[in-house]
Parts: structure tokens; sequence; C-alpha cells
């Protein structure tokens, strides 16, 4: 899906307040959450590459957020590939 922000998909399919956007730069491809109940989210994340996420995944495993279902590399590839 696309819309003014990029190219987005929803992480959570259950949740539809939440957005992971995906872009290419510089053979990279980046991503960034935007959540509706937390409109500061977009603000104070910037773009995170997705070599980045892969490194700090270990942190994130111990609690409830599941960085690879957030952050899927494959969807990302698939819409990057779609509108390419």
């Amino acid at each position: 899906m696309k819309d003014k922000k990029g190219l987005y998909y929803y992480p959570f399919p259950g949740n539809k307040q939440i957005r992971a956007y995906v872009r290419e730069s510089e053979g990279s491809i980046l991503f960034r959450l935007w959540s509706k109940e937390d409109p500061g989210l977009w603000m104070e994340h910037g773009w995170v590459p997705y070599g980045a996420i892969k490194q700090a995944a270990g942190m994130f495993k111990r609690g409830s957020f599941d960085p690879d279902q957030a952050y899927d590399i494959r969807v990302a590839k698939a819409l990057l590939e779609e509108t390419g």
C-alpha cells in the first residue's frame, strides 16, 4: 500500500493502527514505524536500515515485541519490487 509517507504494510495484521513503511536507499532497505495511537513515534524514530535492526534484534526478543514480524524483509522486498 502507499500513501503520502510512502510504501507501507501492516506488520501486525490484526492491528491497522500500526504501519511499517519501507524504502530503499543506496542498496539498503530502510524501515520506519508509524502508529495512529502514538503520533510521536514517526517523529522520534527516523529511517532504520535493516542491518541495524538485525543487530539490535537480540535485545527485543526477550520482550513482547518481535522485530522479525514488525520489520519483515520479505514483505519489504516484495513491496519495493512491485513499485520498482
